[in-house]
């Protein structure tokens, strides 16, 4: 359950909560270098959960912004509804119009039919006890091969392919990438194109024509089409902004609501407290306002612990992160840093850094980063000095952008361009980290 869900169930609860300011306190008045005092209560242990992305407490750590409510909305007709519309307007039988019905139902929404023929014959005549076969379900597909977008309802990526070529008008690129998709598939997915020159008789000119003209297809059809589907949005749990030439960090405030104890609710047990009569009904009422008061108290304290815990965390990133933030994201120099690191500024147990570190975003004038991000091991110079991977990183990306891509660096080049500039690594570790950035291996970055 997010923060805010529990927040609202807690006041639905508990009527002497309440949403408005009350007096003004800054949970995170302690420096991040003196012992936390905040005790044993933990809200993640009475609220059951670790994953928090949106709050909002009356303290001095908030950022002011305008209250936005955003909306989900449908996007229009799905992608399946829009071929449905078109299958309806073809001329054609009603019970071919009704098998290309059933076949649009088993297309994935990237436009592909990837289930046999066959199979689906087994279930039609399982489920609706209608007796078809694999010639008919053919001629239906055919019909839903001529609708837009061009390639859907292929079986697979060369299918799809081809069947917007067929669509094209005929060039010399177009024949040349025709042939290239029917008879050398394999070799251009492998880009083994010296094969492919070879046993075509061609030369590398000419082929390059054909695959420009591959390039310029769609190979996930049904990724062209609006999906009803509504857009998830990270919301950062930390503003970071620059002012008057100084970062300053908040706490987003959006969609929390400021929380306070009832004023009337406080009124009434004082009055109750002043006018004690020995009856039942009036020790009821006060033992029931009493429980709910301490109840409320004890939620607000135990939301203000958990923003001081958060606050203290990511004030301590910053610290040992000083130079990578105070350069605008500058990754040459983010320092390796690991939890003990932060339990060492902060005196907080490494369990708790942890869920603030992996459930948690910040947003920054250069992005918006994971706290996990800003976590990573610690590699050795030659000249002994320990450097963080995501220079590492940084170093393999720039190097693979500026290569050539007629002969794109090896995993053992990128490996003795590191070595080269003073750093110990592995040509399984420059792997590792070329397969963290999506990287693929030099052979598939090859291009003509």
């Amino acid at each position: 359950m997010y923060l805010d869900e529990r927040i609202k169930a807690e006041m639905e609860e508990n009527p002497l909560l309440e949403e408005g300011r009350d007096e003004i306190v800054d949970p995170v008045e302690t420096e991040m270098h003196k012992e936390d005092n905040t005790g044993n209560l933990s809200i993640d242990e009475y609220m059951n959960m670790d994953e928090t992305p949106n709050y909002k407490l009356h303290t001095k750590n908030f950022i002011k912004e305008e209250q936005k409510s955003e909306i989900p909305f449908s996007l229009g007709d799905s992608f399946h509804d829009q071929l449905e519309t078109q299958l309806g307007l073809r001329n054609i039988s009603e019970r071919l119009q009704m098998l290309a019905s059933y076949l649009i139902g088993c297309i994935d929404d990237d436009g592909y039919l990837r289930r046999k023929l066959d199979a689906i014959a087994d279930d039609m005549a399982f489920s609706l006890n209608i007796e078809t076969n694999r010639e008919e379900l053919d001629a239906a597909l055919k019909i839903i091969q001529g609708l837009d977008p061009p390639g859907v309802g292929a079986r697979n990526l060369k299918e799809c392919l081809i069947l917007q070529l067929k669509l094209k008008k005929e060039t010399p690129g177009i024949k040349m990438a025709k042939n290239i998709l029917i008879s050398h598939f394999d070799e251009f997915t492998r880009k083994h194109y010296d094969k492919i020159t070879t046993r075509m008789g061609i030369t590398e000119e000419e082929l390059k024509d054909g695959i420009d003209e591959i390039l310029k297809l769609n190979p996930k059809p049904g990724g062209s089409f609006q999906s009803d589907k509504v857009a998830e949005y990270i919301i950062p749990d930390f503003i970071l902004e620059c002012k008057d030439g100084y970062l300053q960090l908040y706490l987003n405030s959006r969609n929390v609501p400021d929380l306070r104890v009832s004023s009337a609710y406080s009124d009434m047990l004082d009055s109750y407290s002043k006018n004690r009569r020995e009856n039942k009904h009036n020790k009821d009422a006060v033992n029931f306002v009493k429980q709910k008061l301490d109840s409320a108290k004890w939620f607000i304290d135990a939301i203000k612990q958990r923003q001081s815990t958060m606050m203290l965390t990511m004030k301590a990133i910053m610290k040992h992160q000083e130079e990578y933030f105070e350069s605008w994201g500058d990754e040459l120099l983010m320092k390796p840093m690991i939890l003990q690191d932060i339990e060492d500024l902060t005196g907080l147990d490494k369990s708790t850094i942890s869920r603030v570190g992996n459930s948690k975003y910040i947003q920054t004038p250069f992005g918006i980063f994971p706290l996990k991000y800003f976590f990573s091991e610690g590699l050795l110079t030659e000249s002994g000095d320990e450097v963080s991977a995501h220079e590492i990183r940084k170093i393999v990306k720039d190097s693979v952008d500026a290569e050539s891509k007629r002969n794109p660096l090896t995993d053992d080049e990128l490996s003795d361009i590191l070595i080269k500039r003073g750093y110990l690594i592995a040509r399984r570790t420059v792997a590792k980290y070329r397969e963290q950035l999506n990287i693929p291996v030099a052979r598939m970055r090859r291009e003509l």
